[in-house]
């Protein structure tokens, strides 16, 4: 396998939290220096993008653990498995209580671990699914002349869909957002791809443009809130770059 196969794997299991603590860190500190690593974690997190905004987060009920020890409690009954055999959860500690008995049967830890290996596959499979999309046809990693750092990372497919990435934490200041733009010709003026409402990264599309090639300019200016006011760049530029071409 190749380092750069390597590479996409391990920010693919960054990105569906299947990595270790330390390893997602140590691969989130090299994406702040290092522009291969820094588009196979965005190129990585984009392709889960879809999945995550399809869910709405919602705040489990307090009661939450105690519905789930009943119902395993009622599952064992139905199949001659005697309540209290069944291991609780202790909320306040994280921690798996050792059921009454001096061995919990050994269905239940079947079934426990089937349910676990079903997860992990529905993840991969999801995964691999959003994986499959059409690859970028440039990508730029945007840079901060003040401080050298990659503070973006752009992906411009040939729909003229750009997607945003930020790399790290941004000190947006007060009252102003983060506008995104695109020169589609050297000699014409610069575009708006539009606003960082949010101040997060996201996925952007205007109609009528050329497809994104080989050295575009693209870069992030701090604009007043609602946008740049001219329909040009006015504010300080955040970061800026050339897109290349992936290969």
């Amino acid at each position: 396998m190749s380092d750069h196969q390597s590479l996409m794997d391990l920010a693919m299991e960054v990105a569906l939290g299947l990595a270790d603590e330390a390893e997602a860190a140590e691969l989130e500190a090299r994406a702040l220096q290092d522009p291969e690593a820094a588009a196979a974690l965005n190129h990585a997190r984009m392709r889960l993008a879809e999945l995550d905004d399809t869910a709405t987060p919602e705040t489990l009920p307090a009661d939450m653990w105690d519905r789930v020890t009943l119902r395993l409690d009622e599952r064992g009954s139905a199949v001659g498995v005697p309540p209290g055999t069944v291991p609780e959860f202790d909320a306040e500690t994280d921690t798996i209580l050792p059921a009454n008995e001096p061995h919990a049967p050994r269905s239940w830890f079947m079934a426990a671990c089937t349910g676990l290996a079903a997860s992990v596959m529905l993840a991969l499979a999801l995964g691999w699914v959003v994986m499959t999309r059409p690859d970028p046809t440039v990508i730029a990693v945007l840079i901060n002349d003040t401080t050298g750092e990659a503070v973006a990372l752009v992906e411009g497919t040939e729909a003229n869909l750009t997607r945003v990435t930020l790399l790290g934490q941004t000190a947006v200041p007060e009252g102003q957002v983060m506008q995104v733009w695109t020169k589609p010709e050297d000699d014409g003026p610069p575009v708006s791809l539009g606003l960082l409402a949010e101040n997060r990264g996201t996925a952007l599309a205007v109609d009528g443009l050329p497809p994104p090639g080989p050295e575009q300019l693209y870069e992030i200016t701090f604009e007043q809130s609602g946008g740049s006011p001219t329909g040009l760049p006015t504010g300080p530029i955040h970061g800026k770059g050339f897109a290349k071409e992936p290969l």
